[in-house]
């Protein structure tokens, strides 16, 4: 992350000179979009240059010229928008604000009713009137002016860190007990001086590595360089104004701030800071994977905030605990927040290789709770921060996907890196800050909040899996031990919290990422136009999608006139899009490319609209699990086209927790069944779904009219699908039955949104049928490797329906499950894990039931 900063100090002449050479040659910088117009064909005015700042050259501007599109209604428009034709033309979606249960009270700080007319600004859009002068000169300069008369000083970074970290009395009872004889830990008396010292240097040694040593000279430096930089490769870098006014409300609350970002490419890091800067807020300090630790290096990136940590904390030679380093670091972080400094942290520990949210590693963010519960400051404001890209300066993943281990990073590589950035151009980005809300109010909250212990993964799906198990239900009675000691000194509910508190942050901070031109193109192709389609139908389409995403309450990261934006994305997507010319009025076809990196790449772009449809994915494939039993095993009392919306929203809780390493559908404060039953609710005001008002039973209130968290506690009481069609159930309360539109429009839509969740089920039942072949115990790495190279051997052999199926990603996460759900019993040794089947799953039939409860919810 860091290195990339510090190798563009390296190249910033050669950005001079070129800036100079434009400047003196107008003809230099035409021919440049010249050659880009020629790719994107008609170029829309957006993309132009003007003189206003508003419509500043490559969608520099923040207006809303959403286009117009009076062609026949497509898939989008006809299935779901018919019902709100009203709200095509309102204004971008707010998005980012804290949860209105966890957080009331910051729910209503930094905000007012101005803040989302704000509107957008691109930041490295930079002119004279950004600066104090005016006139030619000015105009020359801007860039220098601007750098120079940001608020960067080194007062206003921590001081004495390693010496404020090496006295604290923590440290020292470390010191002591490294130095300390095994058989006498901690013993004073016992403890030779020499042994001390000895301890002592290496934990200086330790905090050399630790610890930032901010330059402000520096970053003015890299401030201006970047300023450069980004403006050779991307098109701009938009910010919501009321955002950074929220941002900049909660730097005046003299409180600690921690940004959390989603990390999709080495770039977060640089843009979060830069951004920062450029608003006069001070550079964060930054947590960084001791393998960027590179010579040279390393000692700029720790000038620029940037500090190093282990990836495991437990690296030590011999796999103990290695309690000094701990102790250190945990110092360390409470030094820097009670001097009131800013932290950036990165939840997923890693990029995520597949476009979407990985899951949280919430190892720095406990030791922020911890100094928060030891009064090391009075409160501490969360801000998760959304990052989109048209596309990502690494381009895509793709050997990792296939299996390939990640190259570690060298000074070549980074080279290498820096100059194949100049040598392109990546679109455009979009940084999204969330509103800031207070650590201490959340705990409070928690703390208050009589919330059941939340169920394992095994414990919430496995009775829906093998439904005929004895005693599969918990006792209503065991939920209650946790919430009977909420208290911040109670480890299971310290665990809980903090578990908890990350998943609000990515989930709020995944919400406010927005939908980019790539993401829709990239999903149009593979789940909608798999075998190609007309130009003009795929524009039809990614204005109706566009719309979708909008009546949804997530924005976009894009604007302009349909035709323009497609063309755009299609020019960034490269050599995954094929364009042929038809003789049939001489339009364009566009296919997606059918080799397995080029599939891998949509993927990926793909996944960055998934969060937008989930919930309806969800319910989509749902549907057709309930459709296809019924159908399967007839019916009694009820006609087979009716479907009961109790089973529905059961069925797709079910597989919002077969899914739930993949993303997240509810916050932690949410009920997941009250989640589906408003996902099909919406689908009945769609039209998608009708209500068959003549065959409701009669009976008590309706479902909706009673508690969630009454209605449906955790641990829910799951029943077969045989109990729920012929149960007495329906006697204690009043079910809904639905039925399924027939209109084509809606067939359509649905089809598409079970196609979303195609290659994760199809690559999960794979896994399965995988497993019946399983023999004896084996590392999990080999097991990785030899199920990976399965599903890369189905999608060459053409058996795979999705070719996405097969990445490396989706192994993880299906192994990761099968562990969780008992399929696997795990042993550590050494640093390896041992996989054997449990004894639930030895027998051949249980292993059939998870097959055929997974392909239940698959399209064939």
């Amino acid at each position: 992350m860091h290195v990339y900063m510090c190798f563009f100090v390296c190249v910033y002449i050669y950005m001079h000179v070129c800036y100079y050479f434009a400047a003196s040659d107008p003809q230099f910088s035409s021919c440049v979009m010249d050659e880009t117009a020629l790719s994107l064909g008609t170029i829309d005015v957006s993309y132009l240059s003007t003189s206003a700042e508003c419509s500043i050259s490559r969608c520099k501007h923040s207006s809303e010229e959403w286009g117009e599109c009076n062609s026949r209604p497509t898939l989008f428009r006809s299935a779901t928008l018919k019902w709100k034709e009203t709200l095509l033309s309102r204004k971008r979606p707010f998005v980012g604000r804290c949860c209105y249960v966890c957080t009331p009270q910051s729910r209503d700080n930094f905000f007012n009713a101005s803040i989302p007319s704000l509107g957008l600004r691109n930041v490295i859009y930079i002119n004279e009137t950004h600066t104090r002068y005016r006139g030619w000169l000015a105009r020359r300069l801007c860039y220098v002016l601007f750098v120079q008369e940001r608020d960067v000083h080194k007062g206003m970074f921590a001081k004495n860190l390693t010496e404020n970290v090496l006295n604290n009395s923590r440290v020292q009872k470390a010191i002591v007990d490294e130095a300390s004889e095994p058989s006498a830990p901690g013993s004073f008396a016992q403890t030779d001086p020499k042994a001390i010292n000895k301890v002592k240097k290496k934990a200086r040694k330790i905090l050399q590595e630790m610890v930032a040593n901010v330059s402000p000279a520096l970053i003015r430096l890299t401030g201006w360089v970047l300023l450069k930089l980004f403006n050779s490769f991307f098109w701009n870098i938009q910010i919501h104004r009321g955002q950074m006014e929220m941002v900049k409300a909660a730097t005046e609350m003299n409180l600690p701030l921690i940004f959390l970002p989603v990390h999709k490419s080495h770039i977060d890091y640089l843009l979060l800071t830069f951004i920062l800067f450029c608003h006069n807020i001070k550079a964060p300090y930054i947590a960084a994977g001791n393998n960027l630790n590179i010579p040279i290096f390393s000692t700029l990136i720790r000038k620029l905030g940037g500090f190093f940590i282990r990836r495991k904390l437990d690296q030590s030679p011999d796999g103990r605990k290695d309690f000094l380093y701990r102790a250190l670091l945990y110092v360390h972080i409470e030094e820097l927040l009670r001097q009131q400094q800013f932290l950036e942290i990165f939840l997923e520990g890693t990029r995520s290789r597949s476009g979407k949210t990985s899951g949280a590693r919430a190892g720095l963010l406990s030791v922020v709770v911890d100094a928060l519960f030891s009064n090391a400051t009075p409160d501490v404001l969360i801000i998760p921060v959304g990052i989109s890209y048209d596309r990502i300066i690494e381009g895509h993943y793709n050997s990792e996907q296939l299996g390939k281990p990640k190259k570690n990073e060298s000074l070549w590589s980074i080279a290498r890196g820096v100059f194949r950035m100049l040598r392109k151009n990546y679109g455009c980005v979009r940084v999204d800050f969330a509103q800031p809300f207070s650590l201490k109010e959340y705990v409070n909250s928690q703390s208050q909040k009589p919330v059941p212990a939340p169920l394992s993964l095994e414990q919430a799906l496995l009775p829906a899996i093998l439904p005929s198990r004895p005693n599969d239900t918990v006792d209503e009675g065991t939920e209650a031990s946790l919430p009977n000691s909420r208290d911040i000194t109670s480890e299971p509910f310290r665990r809980e919290l903090i578990s908890n508190l990350a998943e609000h942050i990515l989930f709020t901070a995944n919400k406010s990422c927005a939908v980019m031109s790539t993401h829709i193109v990239a999903c149009l192709l593979l789940y909608r136009h798999r075998q190609g389609t007309d130009l003009s139908r795929l524009v039809e389409d990614f204005f109706s999608m566009k719309e979708e995403v909008l009546a949804r309450d997530f924005d976009l990261g894009f604007s302009g006139n349909s035709d323009d934006v497609v063309m755009h994305a299609i020019h960034l997507l490269g050599n995954c899009v094929n364009i042929t010319n038809t003789s049939r009025n001489n339009e364009f076809f566009i296919t997606p490319s059918t080799t397995i990196p080029a599939v891998f790449e949509l993927n990926f772009y793909s996944n960055g609209v998934l969060h937008v449809f989930i919930k309806e994915a969800i319910i989509a494939c749902s549907l057709h699990a309930v459709q296809s039993r019924r159908y399967r095993n007839g019916t009694s009392g009820a006609s087979p086209s009716l479907i009961s919306q109790e089973h529905l929203v059961r069925k797709a809780a079910s597989l919002c927790y077969l899914l739930s390493n993949e993303f997240t559908v509810s916050l932690p404060c949410q009920v997941i069944y009250q989640v589906c039953h408003e996902s099909v609710e919406r689908l009945i005001q769609y039209g998608i779904l009708l209500v068959a008002e003549d065959d409701q039973e009669d009976v008590s209130p309706s479902l909706t009219e009673q508690q969630w968290d009454k209605k449906l506690p955790e641990p829910l009481s799951w029943r077969s699908d045989e109990e729920d069609e012929d149960s007495d159930f329906g006697e204690e309360q009043r079910d809904c039955y639905l039925k399924v539109s027939q209109s084509q429009e809606h067939q359509q839509y649905i089809t598409f949104l079970q196609r979303l969740l195609g290659p994760l089920l199809e690559a999960y039942s794979s896994a399965v049928i995988f497993v019946h072949n399983f023999s004896g115990p084996v590392s999990e790495s080999e097991y990785l490797q030899k199920l990976h190279r399965h599903l890369i051997s189905r999608t060459e052999k053409n058996v795979a329906v999705y070719a996405e199926s097969a990445t490396y990603s989706h192994v993880k996460n299906a192994v990761k499950v099968f562990k969780e759900i008992g399929v696997f019993n795990q042993t550590k040794q050494r640093r390896d894990t041992i996989l054997e089947l449990s004894t639930t799953f030895l027998p051949q039939r249980n292993r059939q039931k998870l097959l055929e409860f997974i392909m239940s919810f698959m399209v064939l």
